[in-house]
């Protein structure tokens, strides 16, 4: 899919910490809008924008489409149906271990929130009495437990994430580790714990300095916000740590581009979608790096302090210190902490015809594609190739991809293939 792109050049130079910074910002028909909550400090279920949130930190989606927002200044989880209902889902109560409301979430300061394949909800809490860590989970009926308290290194600066096999990764202690609910087992898989930066294999042979955010791809690589040394990494299968975006300098200024020639100044929450794609909320924008390692700015701004909002196209929008965000029904929904709403960001891609170097047409009816693995592609067929039916839409699972007309009738005398956004 071919990207118009917007090239911002912007100097600071009042503020010693931060340096020049380059922006790229993807113009796809990005939008961004504000989906729940009226925009003072408040605690108000209801609908959409008459709803009222206090410091909405964290946001993720279960496989229904539902969000869940942790909203912190309330100590409670907030669930947000696809129509932009709002209620409470846990958190009010006075118990520790409980159901719904009658739980309670105000144990002191909160972190990361993450969402497992059962569509159970796990956040870190620090208890009130010694300082003591806890992963704490809500399950689907909304009942609220202490899943493991105490675990080494973990923390309210902590990023979560999952796997396929619904193992938790957590960072803390300059490390990674990984959790298995099922048996408690806790294991260290990248970083020796002290503070450093280094590539390598596995918690003897790499360094990390102040790990936080964490996301996890389809392939189950683990990415990493490597905070005290501007860079993202990323954690194979085979616990090789590889770094694959920041400069690892400047990481006070901001600067979009390939790999490691782009730099980030900070990161919250990072999270992935199904095509490679990784997305990061950055306080006052939000980014993107594809497969490619190449990152863009979505929405927001570098420059702009987290004091300002607005709604608009993603390079007129801007955020009041955004800080968490999840993908659901091909949208991004992002908590503006900062402005006590939640924001959702749309994207109206058009499709694109797979041009005729990447089609082979053989004497069977039908194509061979050459295409994008992991996309969704529509078959059409014309008489004229003026007219196009689509026939059938298909998901490109290797390349080339043989696709045969196992119904073909007289007037189909012409296809086509067009990958979908």
């Amino acid at each position: 899919m071919k990207h118009t792109k917007l090239i911002l050049l912007l100097a600071i130079v009042a503020l010693p910490r931060w340096g020049a910074e380059a922006q790229t910002y993807d113009t796809n028909n990005v939008f961004v809008q504000a989906f729940a909550g009226y925009g003072i400090p408040g605690y108000v279920d209801g609908q959409g924008l008459l709803t009222e949130f206090s410091s909405p930190a964290q946001i993720v989606s279960d496989t229904a489409s539902n969000l869940y927002v942790w909203d912190s200044g309330n100590f409670r989880i907030r669930k947000i149906t696809p129509d932009a209902t709002v209620t409470t889902f846990a958190g009010g109560g006075t118990y520790l271990n409980g159901n719904g409301t009658n739980a309670s979430l105000a144990w002191g300061t909160s972190g990361s929130m993450a969402i497992d394949h059962a569509n159970t909800l796990w956040l870190v809490l620090m208890a009130g009495y010694g300082n003591v860590p806890y992963l704490v989970t809500i399950r689907t009926n909304a009942y609220v437990s202490i899943e493991n308290g105490g675990l080494t290194n973990l923390g309210t600066s902590s990023g979560l994430c999952f796997d396929s096999a619904n193992n938790l990764y957590y960072s803390g202690g300059h490390r990674i580790y990984r959790y298995n609910p099922n048996n408690g087992s806790v294991e260290a898989i990248a970083g020796t714990g002290t503070p450093g930066k280094f590539d390598g294999q596995g918690p003897i042979f790499s360094q990390f300095n102040s790990p936080t955010a964490l996301a996890c791809d389809q392939a189950d690589n683990v990415y990493v916000w490597d905070s005290g040394n501007g860079t993202i990494r990323r954690i194979d299968q085979s616990l090789n740590v590889t770094t694959v975006a920041g400069n690892g300098v400047s990481y006070y200024s901001s600067v979009d581009g390939v790999g490691t020639n782009a730099a980030f100044s900070g990161i919250s929450s990072m999270f992935s979608d199904n095509a490679g794609n990784l997305y990061f909320v950055c306080g006052s924008c939000i980014r993107r790096m594809d497969a490619q390692t190449n990152v863009v700015t979505l929405a927001g701004s570098f420059n702009q302090w987290q004091t300002a909002y607005a709604d608009g196209p993603g390079y007129l929008a801007r955020f009041y210190n955004a800080t968490g965000g999840c993908l659901s029904q091909g949208m991004l929904f992002i908590t503006d902490s900062g402005y006590n709403r939640i924001r959702n960001i749309t994207f109206n891609p058009q499709p694109q015809v797979v041009p005729p170097a990447s089609l082979q047409l053989n004497i069977y009816p039908g194509l061979r594609i050459t295409g994008t693995v992991g996309r969704t592609y529509q078959i059409q067929t014309s008489p004229d190739m003026t007219t196009w039916t689509t026939r059938t839409t298909l998901l490109l699972t290797a390349s080339p991809y043989l696709w045969m007309d196992q119904d073909a009738v007289n007037g189909h005398n012409f296809y086509r293939a067009v990958m979908l956004p």
